[in-house]
């Protein structure tokens, strides 16, 4: 009885857990942010608690689970509409080499030391440092690498607007001014505020506007 207590509960919660991500959305493991590998592991948790103590109160697992579900599912559209929500529960992408130099100050900062970028490197074909031109450390902890002789990071899709801010830095990357965007933004009669996401790309600016996404 004790072994088809516990069978029951297994097949109870791959059903449940499936249903669970499906709500959350589909995401690849190594695409997970720091917020969905929490939130993965802490359902991982509760339902081995719930299969391993098969006399409790199965409702003691799955009210958590579900509050889990719904945090994360309010929590993914704060982090789409809002640019500081995001900065706080998944951060920024970090230029680890910009133009051929290593940024030790922000390899420092990610605590990411020259052996984790070698091996990055190595694990994408690149046998050294002076290949690339440009790699940037994603928020999910990949590495997106951009060599001298491949795709130049020019053609990388570059952010210059997010929920409304101007990304200064970006326009430095790609040698545009304020006023340059500005003109941009009066062609399409818009203002930076009405602006959800606008990026820069084969040397072309593409605005997302915030009507778009309602």
């Amino acid at each position: 009885m004790v072994y088809l207590t516990v069978l029951a509960r297994t097949l109870f919660y791959y059903i449940v857990i499936n249903i669970a991500y499906r709500f959350m959305g589909k995401r690849e493991v190594g695409e997970l942010s720091i917020m969905d590998l929490i939130v993965s592991i802490l359902i991982a948790e509760l339902a081995a608690m719930s299969i391993d103590n098969y006399e409790a109160n199965i409702l003691q697992s799955i009210i958590p689970l579900i509050s889990l579900v719904f945090i994360q599912i309010i929590t993914s559209r704060l982090i789409l509409r809002h640019s500081k929500v995001r900065d706080i529960f998944e951060g920024n992408p970090s230029v680890i080499i910009n133009r051929g130099k290593i940024n030790f100050k922000e390899m420092l900062k990610q605590r990411y030391n020259i052996s984790d970028l070698l091996v990055e490197l190595r694990n994408k074909g690149i046998k050294s440092i002076e290949q690339v031109s440009y790699a940037v450390l994603e928020t999910n902890g990949n590495l997106s690498v951009f060599t001298k002789e491949g795709n130049n990071f020019g053609s990388f899709p570059l952010p210059i607007i997010l929920d409304g801010v101007i990304m200064e830095e970006t326009l430095k990357e790609i040698d545009k001014s304020s006023t340059w965007i500005d003109d941009s933004l009066k062609k399409e009669k818009l203002t930076k505020d009405q602006v959800f996401y606008a990026f820069y790309h084969d040397n072309k600016l593409f605005i997302i506007r915030n009507n778009d996404i309602k």
